[in-house]
């Protein structure tokens, strides 16, 4: 996938995404040009897959591609240069460009130091779902503005994006996103937001522009805390009851104590003695 920027790179290249990207002074371009000689809406490049098209749409103007004028439209390919009003745009694959350009050496620092200007990795990034985007991924700095502006932290040139449509913000290890009133919506598993939580493998959209979250682990999402007073899960396994246990293991309560001597009362021995007067009355009568 390709790009376009000023040659000055002086801002944030822009991708060139189907079906297609305007460039002029208003700013509902994708790439906003602010030069007097400049048209609201001067140039349009045609994107299909990375077959580009180069119109100019104010064909009295002087357009010229690689130092030759264009007044309708002309085949665009990478490493092409634009001239408009003075001002340079070249088209650009990232891929070659990344690998090419060498790498700014940053300044030395003292042991134990880091280098300032490197933002310290969030551990969270953006992955494109989309076609035309081939699954690039955005790593996240601690505060992100989405859009399709080239002033944005992630520019993305989509036609129905506003400029500024949405900021993701890392606060204590946490990604939140916000959406700055964008008219087409920001969604975090297809449920519009205005302001929300979004965790590692949720689908985060910016109108139709869809990307997986990659973040670090959730731990809260995977530890289960059992609030205190609750029974534990049962495992399946019989538990002993402690009183019966007690028993079991109490030594006194398997010895059989010997039966006592039966105890009566004044009653009872009253009773008794009446009863044996009674036998031996019986007695008596008979031998008599």
């Amino acid at each position: 996938m390709l790009k376009i920027r000023f040659k000055n790179k002086k801002y944030s290249a822009v991708w060139l995404v189907e079906p297609s990207v305007g460039i002029g002074r208003d700013k509902s371009n994708q790439l906003v040009v602010s030069a007097p000689n400049v048209a609201d809406q001067h140039l349009k490049i045609n994107v299909n897959h990375e077959q580009l098209e180069l119109v100019n749409l104010v064909p009295d103007s002087d357009v010229l591609l690689n130092g030759k004028a264009v007044k309708s439209s002309h085949r665009l390919l990478p490493s092409d240069v634009i001239a408009l009003a003075g001002i340079e745009l070249e088209v650009i694959d990232p891929k070659t460009a990344d690998s090419v350009a060498a790498a700014p050496t940053a300044p030395a620092t003292s042991p134990g130091t880091t280098n300032p200007r490197v933002p310290k990795s969030t551990g969270w990034a953006l992955k494109a779902n989309h076609a035309a985007l081939q699954n690039r991924v955005f790593p996240l700095r601690p505060t992100n503005v989405v859009g399709r502006s080239s002033e944005c932290d992630i520019s993305l040139a989509a036609a129905h994006l506003s400029r500024r449509h949405a900021e993701l913000s890392v606060v204590e290890g946490v990604l939140y996103v916000k959406d700055l009133g964008s008219a087409n919506g920001t969604f975090v598993n297809g449920r519009q937001v205005t302001e929300a939580r979004v965790k590692r493998g949720d689908e985060l959209r910016f109108d139709t522009l869809s990307f997986g979250v990659i973040g670090p682990a959730d731990d809260m999402s995977q530890t289960t805390v059992r609030q205190p007073g609750k029974p534990a899960l049962n495992t399946g396994k019989p538990r002993a009851r402690p009183e019966r246990a007690a028993a079991v293991s109490t030594p006194a309560q398997d010895v059989v104590e010997p039966e006592s001597k039966p105890r009566y009362g004044a009653a009872g021995l009253l009773v008794l003695a009446a009863l044996t007067a009674i036998v031996v009355a019986a007695l008596y009568l008979t031998r008599g």
